[in-house]
């Protein structure tokens, strides 16, 4: 991988990698609802012989819900192949801590179930005595049982969390996350936990490749695995992190101007419109005259003002954000830039 540059590839993405780790809100799914396009894109790719594994830091839904939702929208798709945040904390978790020993977990049933087939010991107040503590995304949470997270730490637990996203997208709207709720423990007891099996750690990532392996198969190495996300701070920082390729796709809550003011370690390596760029080679970005252009279109910069050939097109897009990108690694400052008012679609 080549961090903050656009790569272009002679070959759909879904032929030049084997494996595609993919993130579901914002990208498969919103809430309840399906993403236009994103399984037409899933099934092509997965015609043409790309594997695919969904990532989530959802803590809260047990593999085969995931499954079966997605399997609603027409994919064949069995639990292994979904990774949750609570498979990954559990394992993470297991890793530190001796077996048997004492976990006190906030979560779902789904996190409670993932620290038991890990060989830990639930429990759910801090007079067990818990050794740790993991916190998960939890909907029914109340006041007390953030509490007792807090007692546990305060009184020496290993504080572990399933991931730190601040926000997560629903069917009304963008509401308070994992993050939102851990930072009220890190108030209460000034302790930060020692590690998040959620993006943007590449662990989950590196969990997944090896939860792939089954049947005696070998494990797919991470130059032939792709990261595709909606968020620059969870789905691509995890890939930069870990050396992955990522892509990023427009359906969630990244937008244009996120994408042209990214720094380095936030830009992903590729970018489409939906999942459907998974069948399509990425297209070359080339510099011309001080002016950047992708296919047909154009970038350029009419004094403090970037300018773009078409407000709709993806390829202006990528040539704005290879222009966006050399210039703020030159020194340029960017946040006194007039950026185009962009809706990307094609």
């Amino acid at each position: 991988m080549t961090l903050g540059v656009l790569q272009s590839t002679t070959q759909p993405l879904c032929e030049q990698y084997k494996l595609a780790l993919l993130d579901l809100d914002g990208v498969v799914y919103r809430g309840a609802d399906p993403i236009e396009y994103a399984a037409d894109g899933i099934r092509d790719a997965e015609s043409r012989g790309m594997t695919i594994e969904y990532t989530t830091n959802n803590s809260s839904r047990m593999q085969a819900t995931v499954a079966q939702q997605l399997q609603s929208f027409g994919l064949g798709v069995e639990p292994w192949q979904v990774i949750t945040s609570s498979v990954v904390a559990a394992r993470m978790v297991a890793k530190h801590e001796p077996a048997g020993a004492r976990v006190l977990v906030l979560g779902a049933e789904h996190l409670r179930q993932e620290v038991e087939r890990a060989g830990l010991t639930v429990v759910d107040s801090v007079q067990d005595e818990p050794t740790a503590a993991i916190q998960g995304w939890y909907p029914q949470m109340t006041w007390e049982m953030m509490a007792q997270i807090s007692y546990a730490v305060e009184h020496g637990a290993a504080y572990y969390v399933t991931n730190r996203d601040l926000t997560i997208p629903r069917e009304a709207g963008i509401a308070p996350g994992c993050g939102s709720m851990i930072q009220a423990v890190i108030n209460a007891t000034h302790v930060e936990p020692i590690a998040s099996a959620g993006k943007p750690e590449s662990a989950m990532y590196d969990e997944a490749r090896e939860l792939a392996a089954r049947d005696g198969e070998d494990m797919v190495s991470v130059a032939a695995s792709l990261a595709i996300g909606d968020r620059l701070d969870t789905d691509i920082e995890a890939g930069n992190r870990g050396g992955y390729d990522s892509l990023c796709v427009l359906t969630g809550v990244t937008d244009h101007r996120q994408l042209l003011t990214a720094p380095a370690h936030l830009r992903p390596t590729y970018i489409s419109a939906d999942l459907r760029g998974l069948s399509e080679a990425q297209p070359e970005v080339t510099e011309v005259d001080g002016a950047f252009v992708c296919r047909n279109e154009r970038a350029w910069f009419d004094g403090n003002t970037l300018k773009v050939s078409s407000l709709t097109s993806v390829d202006a897009l990528r040539a704005a954000c290879q222009l966006a990108w050399t210039a703020a690694d030159k020194g340029v400052d960017m946040s006194a830039i007039e950026l185009p008012d962009m809706e990307p679609a094609e």
